[in-house]
């Protein structure tokens, strides 16, 4: 693997090896290269490595493993929703070693909830698909992935109906078919009590009187003409989430 960049301050250091990490190209276990090795790839001085070894382990992506030296720590970060859409294009892994998804879920659902119907342009009461699935982390839930799609996307993408996983991402396929480029809004994130099917999700035990605050985030997609998915993640608690895009 090569770990030539063309970066020469710490933070360009601590860069390429957090990509690698959030990428799945470094696994949780994996070694990092020695001090000696980074200064003549990188050619920088060692305090520079040394600063960047610190800002990864500050951020729980690394670890001090003695004789070992640096490790991936086990559990970094949860990588979902657009960044695995963007960690697909760098290089095509949808899951990270150990990451995995469960409780796969597709209904054709009419939509009440008005965040949803603002985001698509639904009427209260208008049908969507839904896809809904637990990712995990070392077999451990880590995020609810729920996306919603409005039946103009649908006609484009049929799969997005079907109950089966999806082998390419929705918004290559809909490209190819409809010759118009997908963009991905402004990702938002912000905090609220979880409900008890995402307790349930989540494989959190709670007493009915606990509220259990949980990190979402959000974001839609359009084409040129309109609305064609809205995503939801929401994560369970103490979860280290990439928020910057």
């Amino acid at each position: 693997m090569a770990y030539k960049s063309p970066g020469k301050g710490y933070a360009d250091v601590a860069d390429h090896f957090r990509a690698l990490i959030k990428g799945g190209e470094l696994a949780p276990g994996d070694t990092l290269p020695s001090v000696g090795e980074i200064r003549e790839q990188f050619d920088v001085a060692a305090k520079t490595v040394s600063r960047a070894l610190g800002v990864l382990k500050s951020e729980g992506l690394v670890t001090s493993r003695g004789s070992l030296g640096t490790v991936v720590a086990k559990s970094p970060i949860v990588v979902t929703g657009t960044d695995r859409l963007n960690r697909m294009a760098r290089n095509g892994m949808r899951y990270a070693p150990g990451e995995t998804s469960t409780g796969h879920r597709v209904l054709n659902r009419s939509v009440y909830d008005a965040e949803v119907c603002q985001a698509l342009d639904l009427e209260p009461g208008d049908e969507a698909t839904i896809r809904i699935r637990v990712f995990r982390q070392d077999d451990q839930p880590t995020s609810v992935g729920v996306s919603v799609y409005p039946p103009a996307t649908v006609n484009v993408v049929p799969e997005l109906s079907e109950d089966v996983r999806m082998t390419r991402q929705f918004d290559e396929l809909y490209s190819e078919r409809s010759g118009q480029e997908v963009t991905k809004g402004q990702r938002l994130a912000y905090a609220r009590h979880a409900s008890q099917d995402e307790l349930e999700a989540l494989e959190i035990a709670a007493p009915p009187h606990i509220a259990v605050s949980v990190l979402v985030t959000k974001v839609t997609f359009h084409d040129e003409e309109r609305p064609l998915a809205y995503w939801e993640d929401v994560y369970a608690p103490g979860a280290q989430v990439p928020i910057s895009e």
